[in-house]
This record gives structure tokens, sequence and C-alpha cells, in this order.
């Protein structure tokens, strides 16, 4: 062979490697990335081209998928979408998914690892593949009651079941309806889209659990208690140092009572009283003598810190500070400064403390059904920590019981049932701004059945008269009355 012809042979190989190697890579390596791009039309049509599972609330599909006569095949639509948009989220072309929609997807379009026997029985049969069912573990009749009862203002109510875990409620105000998203003319989807994120109030977010987070404030005083209990520094009847006016160390700050007002006779009070009118002197001293290593680790064995927790949808950690001087740790002990909290978060401080001192892990999703109702899964409780011994469970407990029979959270009495629970009044840090009420508690108090928590921004209705015993508890008494079915 001569010189060129085997030049023009080496070309040609050459060229045939790099073709193989280019399709290779693109039908292998890359196969996966391209195949799920949401820019790949084909990706859209198959995923919508198949019958998407329903969501179940109470035996009702709260979110499903119909047979329509277009390209996607199926129109995903949201049953009482407002009341549970903050569950479900929404499926749209243009956005994709949200909230559950997302966060359970490969489940509800059937392409979850626990399917394959599923799928491959469709694929020998026949059968049209099917996403499966998600049955959650929302009480319907709590889920209405906190919507009702929080109105027409801003915040969030969370339910738990204090003994597993289960969320039996989850409302976020301003809501939307996901319904506007799913429509398959992508254009209008889209218009829906970037008008509810200028809306006021960011009806998208989901207040409960992702954010904003909030200062949590008095309700805080219930770690803060539990950290002084457990430390063996104090008991219910521990007298402690409550002024009117408590001088702060390092700066010319002090810290007063809500209105001014006293705590007991002598500048003095008992753990006990201190939580029951909401002290914040007592409490400020009561942090300052802890110390802010206490404080941040007792906040994290109730869930304070933890950036894995999903329920499944991801969750927002809450937080206490990492540097702290020592006035900032008074304010700390108050549930201020920079303190911040998520609805779910507080419910699970009274959870735990409802279920003598064991925090149970937070769950959305009660079971999982393939189209034949074969079950896939089923939820298991588990444990996140130990938050607090059974003995201090207890102490706080009646405590708390104390609040809500002859203090700050009369507005949750219930006629022939034991409420617990503890108000909480933030300041936001902007003088401008209106404090959030804040209201988290649990029910029946020597049974629980139910904790909740309840923070309605910057004072809803009554602005700056609010405080969490007017606002927030009527609420949290609504939701325990519809779970215990008062």
């Amino acid at each position: 062979m001569n010189t060129p012809l085997r030049r023009l042979a080496t070309v040609v190989v050459a060229m045939f490697v790099v073709l193989m190697g280019g399709a290779t890579w693109v039908q292998f390596v890359q196969a996966d990335a391209l195949n799920n791009d949401g820019r790949n039309v084909r990706t859209l049509y198959r995923e919508f081209g198949r019958a998407r599972g329903p969501i179940v609330v109470g035996g009702e599909a709260i979110a499903s998928s119909a047979p329509v006569d277009d390209a996607f095949k199926y129109q995903r639509s949201y049953a009482n979408g407002e009341l549970y948009a903050p569950v479900t989220g929404f499926y749209s072309i243009v956005h994709r998914g949200t909230m559950l929609e997302q966060a359970e997807n490969d489940v509800l379009n059937g392409q979850a690892d626990s399917l394959f026997l599923s799928r491959l029985q469709d694929l020998i049969t026949g059968k049209q593949p099917q996403g499966s069912s998600i049955e959650l573990t929302i009480n319907p009749a709590a889920q209405q009651a906190a919507w009702d009862a929080l109105g027409d203002q801003r915040g969030a109510v969370v339910a738990l079941d204090p003994t597993t875990g289960a969320i039996l409620a989850l409302v976020s105000k301003p809501s939307y309806d996901p319904n506007q998203l799913t429509t398959h003319d992508s254009a209008a989807a889209n218009a829906a889209y970037q008008a509810l994120l200028g809306a006021e109030g960011d009806p998208l977010e989901n207040k409960a659990l992702q954010g904003p987070t909030y200062p949590p404030g008095s309700t805080f005083k219930l770690i803060t208690a539990a950290a002084a209990l457990e430390s063996g520094r104090a008991t219910p009847e521990s007298v402690l140092t409550a002024p009117d006016e408590l001088p702060l160390p390092q700066t010319s700050a002090t810290v007063k009572n809500y209105g001014g007002s006293s705590c007991g006779s002598g500048g003095q009070t008992t753990l006990a009283d201190a939580l029951r009118v909401s002290c914040n002197t007592a409490f400020a001293q009561l942090g300052l003598e802890l110390g802010a290593d206490a404080l941040r680790e007792q906040s994290e064995r109730f869930g304070f810190g933890n950036d894995e927790l999903s329920v499944p949808i991801r969750v927002e950690p809450s937080e206490f500070p990492d540097e702290v001087n020592a006035p900032n740790t008074a304010f700390s002990a108050l549930g201020q400064y920079s303190v911040r909290a998520t609805p779910l978060q507080m419910a699970m401080v009274s959870a735990a403390i409802a279920n003598e001192g064991e925090l149970m892990t937070p769950y959305l999703v009660q079971t999982v059904r393939t189209a034949d109702l074969d079950v896939v899964r089923e939820a298991d409780p588990r444990r996140l920590s130990q938050a607090v011994s059974p003995t201090t469970a207890a102490a706080l407990r009646d405590m708390m019981v104390g609040v809500v029979q002859n203090g700050s959270g009369k507005a949750a009495q219930i006629s022939g049932v034991q409420v617990a629970g503890k108000t909480g009044t933030a300041q936001t840090g902007r003088e401008e701004e209106s404090p959030h009420a804040w209201f988290t508690a649990f029910a029946p108090a020597d049974a629980p059945r139910v904790a909740v928590a309840v923070v309605v921004e910057n004072g809803g209705a009554v602005g700056n008269e609010a405080t969490g015993g007017k606002v927030a508890a009527p609420v949290a008494k609504a939701v325990i009355e519809a779970v215990l079915g008062q």
C-alpha cells in the first residue's frame, strides 16, 4: 500500500473511532442526564403520557390524573387545591413538581425501585403502566379546622400525632390553586407561575416547613425551662430572679416584661409561674445562668439544627446561633436574637414533651399502593431523639397545663379536656412590623393525641395588639377540637 492510501485509511479509521466514541458517549454515558433533561420534550410526553398515581387524604383523592385528548394524554388536577397546596404542591409541564409531587415523584409516576416487580408484571401482561397512590396521614377535619381558624391571616399551622410523628394537619397561608399551574398551555402555566411569584404574601412558600423561619418568641421558653430542669439547676418550684426590668451584662440594654408588668412579688417568682405568665426577665436571667451552650444543646435534642429532616418534603432547619455573647444569650433564651424556627419544629417541641420526652420523626406518607391496591410501603414510626427525660417531660407538661388553666393561654381552654400549651409573641427585628403571634400545645394532657403549633405573621388582624394567647391560641384550640371530635 502506498503512502497516500495508508494516510487515507488512517484518517477513515480515526473518524470511525471518533464516531463510535461519540455515539457511545451520548447513548450510554450521557443517556440518563439527557433523558431526564427538563428541555427534552420526549421526557415530558413520557411523564405525562402515563397515569400518575393519586394523592389521597381520608379516602378521597386530593390530586389525580384523568385522560385527555392531547399530546400529553393525562391532565393533573387538585381537589380543594388551596387547602392542600402546601402538601401536594403542583405538577406542571413548565415548572415540573414541588412539595409531595416532587418528593414522591418516582412513586407517583411508577418508576420507583420499589415498583420494579409491578412494572415487570405490566410488561409481561401488556398492561398500561400506572403510578402508585400515596395515602397521607392528614386528618381532613383537622386540616379544614386549621384552614378555617387561620382565616385571612398569614401564617401556618402544623399538627402532629405525638406518639408516632404522623402529620395530622399542615396549612400555610396565603395559599394558591395548583390547578392554575397544571394547564397544558405552557404560556398560560408560566404566566400563572410568574403571577404567584409576585403575589403579596408569597403564596408559593410553605410557611409550615420551609420558610421563612420565624423567631419563636416565648414558645422557646419551653426549651429554656427544659435545659434548666435537665441540668438539675431548677425544679418547677425553684425561685427565680424576676425584676420588672433586667439589666444585661456588657451593654446598657435591658429586658422588660410584656406591657411593663411584674411577674411576682419582690422581684421573684417560681419557674412554673414564670412559664405560666411568660415572664421575660426571669427567663432571660435563667438563660444567662445556663449559658448559650446548654440552650443550644437542648434545642438540638428537640430537633433544631437538623439539616436532613424531610417529611418527605424537605424541612428548613431551625436554628440556634453558633456565636452568642452574654446579652444575646439572654435574648436567645426568650426565642429572640438569631433564634429561628419553623412551625413544624415548635410542634415537635410540644410533641416530644407530650410523648414522655421521646421525639418521633415527623412524616406525611402513611401508605403507598400500586394501581392494584397492593401495599408497597407502609409508614414505620421512628424515634428521632430523646429530647428530655420522662421526669422533665412530666414537669413541663404540668407547667404547660398551668399556662392554659390560669396563665397566658386561657383562650385554648376546652371544656372537659386538659390542654397543655405555651404562648409566644415574637419581635421581628423591624420596628415597622407588628410581632408574630405563636402558640404551641398538646391535648389531652394526660393522654396526648395531638400536638400543634400555630404562627400568625405580624399579629394577623390585630396587629400591634396581638399576643400569642389572643391570636394564635384560638386557632390551636380549633385544631385540637377537630382531632378529638369535640
